[in-house]
C-alpha cells in the first residue's frame, strides 16, 4: 500500500499536508528527544489548568509522569481522567497529545523506572516523598505537526 499524503489550502498563504509517513517508532524518537511537556487538566469547575511536568514515555506511546498529591494535577485527574499534553514547542515542531490517565500502583515502579526515570534522573529522588504519585496516559488521539515545513506537515495517530 502507498502512504497517502493530503494536502489542504487553507487561506491564501497556509496550506497543511495530512501525511501517513510518520510510524509509531517515529512518534516515539521525537517524544524521547524532549524532557518536559505542558499537562492541561481540568479544574472541578470546569476551567482549563496548566503545567509543565517532565515526563518519559512506552513504546506503546504512553506518558509517564510524577506529581505530588497535594498538586491542583493530581486532584483534577483523580476527578477526570481525561488530560492532554504538549510536547516540543521549539523549533516549530509540536506534538499534541490527549488520552486517559491511570494512577500507578506501587507494584507497577517498573513502568515508572524504565520510562521516566530513565529519561529524567532527577525525578526519581521525589520517589521518596510520601505525597508523589505516578500515572501513566493511555493515548487516545496523538497529532504531530512540523511548521518548518511549507506547507506544514501534520500526521496523526487515532486510537
Amino acid at each position: 500500500m502507498t502512504p497517502v499524503t493530503v494536502c489542504l489550502v487553507m487561506s491564501y498563504d497556509r496550506a497543511f499536508c495530512y501525511s501517513e509517513f510518520m510510524s509509531n517508532e517515529d512518534f516515539y524518537n521525537f517524544m524521547n528527544e524532549k524532557i518536559l511537556a505542558v499537562i492541561s487538566t481540568l479544574s472541578a469547575d470546569g476551567t482549563p489548568q496548566a503545567a509543565v511536568v517532565g515526563f518519559g514515555q512506552t513504546k506503546d506511546l504512553e506518558i509517564v509522569f510524577g506529581t505530588n498529591k497535594s498538586s491542583r494535577k493530581y486532584a483534577n485527574i483523580t476527578r477526570d481522567s481525561h488530560v492532554a499534553f504538549v510536547i516540543g514547542w521549539e523549533n516549530g515542531e509540536t506534538i499534541q497529545y490527549e488520552g486517559i490517565a491511570r494512577e500507578l500502583s506501587s507494584d507497577e515502579l517498573e513502568i515508572v523506572r524504565e520510562s521516566y526515570w530513565k529519561k529524567n534522573p532527577r525525578a526519581e529522588a521525589n520517589y521518596k516523598e510520601p505525597s508523589e504519585r505516578h500515572f501513566i496516559v493511555k493515548p487516545t488521539w496523538i497529532r504531530y505537526t512540523n511548521l518548518k515545513s511549507e506547507p506544514w506537515d501534520i500526521a496523526e495517530l487515532k486510537f
